[in-house]
């Protein structure tokens, strides 16, 4: 198996404008936390498969995407529910709704923005980084389990990261649905709650674990390619929560950037 889902059945209600999608994830969704779940990058990357394909309309882009996790996402079949909440012509407002076994895991809103020829205003303040291709094999990442994290592809600068703050660069051979071409904008959202795990604050054996309970990413222009560069901080405050902050960048530069609120809990 080549891909982190299989699609079984899709089906779109024109007049009411809804989809329903059913798919079961293979052995490469496999999260780090627990063997019986999915891990929340590439559900990252197949909800952002059923936003992108949701009634796509011209001179309009997803601007920022906002997922909630509301418990284990569990592994195998699962249904995923798309529709509009905020109707518009310049702003649309869109939920897709992940559940399995019964339960909600993870509810993802996006908004869908006119886009605009702003050439002549355009500026940033995040930097570039140094380009995939100087960066080195990275295996830290493998110290966690899972079949995601085995299907990922790692490279950074050992000098430009430490616990707690780095830059790496991700990316995977694997699709995101069988037998279908991943998009760029598909592939890079299915990569970016990785952030998390890649520059953890505790080195060598956990005594805390640090789950996200959220994702939030903000894209000020749509990303390209296929390698993900996350420019990470992840910081723990003093009452149990904690914040992984990156910014995001693809080979051309950075497009974005991405928060994770963090649950802080004592190893068993």
């Amino acid at each position: 198996m080549t891909a982190y889902y299989q699609l079984l059945q899709r089906h779109q209600d024109n007049e009411k404008r809804t989809t329903t999608a059913n798919y079961c994830s293979t052995n490469h969704a496999q999260g780090a936390w627990n063997a019986h779940e999915q891990h929340m990058a590439p559900a990252t990357g197949i909800l952002c498969t059923e936003l992108e394909r949701f009634f796509p309309r011209e001179n309009m882009r997803i601007g920022r995407i906002s997922l909630d996790i509301f418990g284990l996402i569990a592994a195998g079949e699962f249904t995923i529910q798309t529709h509009v909440i905020r109707a518009g012509r310049t702003i649309e407002l869109i939920e897709a709704k992940m559940l399995a076994q019964g339960k909600i895991c993870i509810v993802a809103r996006a908004w869908r923005m006119q886009t605009l020829d702003t050439r002549s205003i355009a500026g940033l303040e995040d930097d570039s980084i140094s380009q995939p291709e100087h960066s080195l094999p990275e295996e830290r990442l493998k110290q966690w389990p899972g079949g995601y994290i085995e299907s990922v592809e790692v490279r950074t600068h050992a000098s430009l990261t430490r616990a707690g703050k780095g830059i790496v660069w991700l990316n995977t051979h694997i699709e995101m649905v069988e037998d279908e071409p991943t998009s760029d904008f598909v592939h890079l959202m299915g990569l970016v709650d990785t952030a998390n795990g890649i520059v953890p604050r505790q080195k060598g054996l956990f005594s805390w674990s640090f789950a996200n309970l959220d994702l939030q990413i903000h894209l000020h222009r749509m990303p390209h390619g296929r390698w993900l560069g996350l420019e990470t901080v992840q910081q723990y405050g003093e009452d149990g929560i904690g914040l992984t902050s990156s910014i995001l960048h693809d080979e051309q530069g950075p497009f974005g950037r991405s928060e994770q609120i963090l649950t802080l809990r004592p190893m068993a």
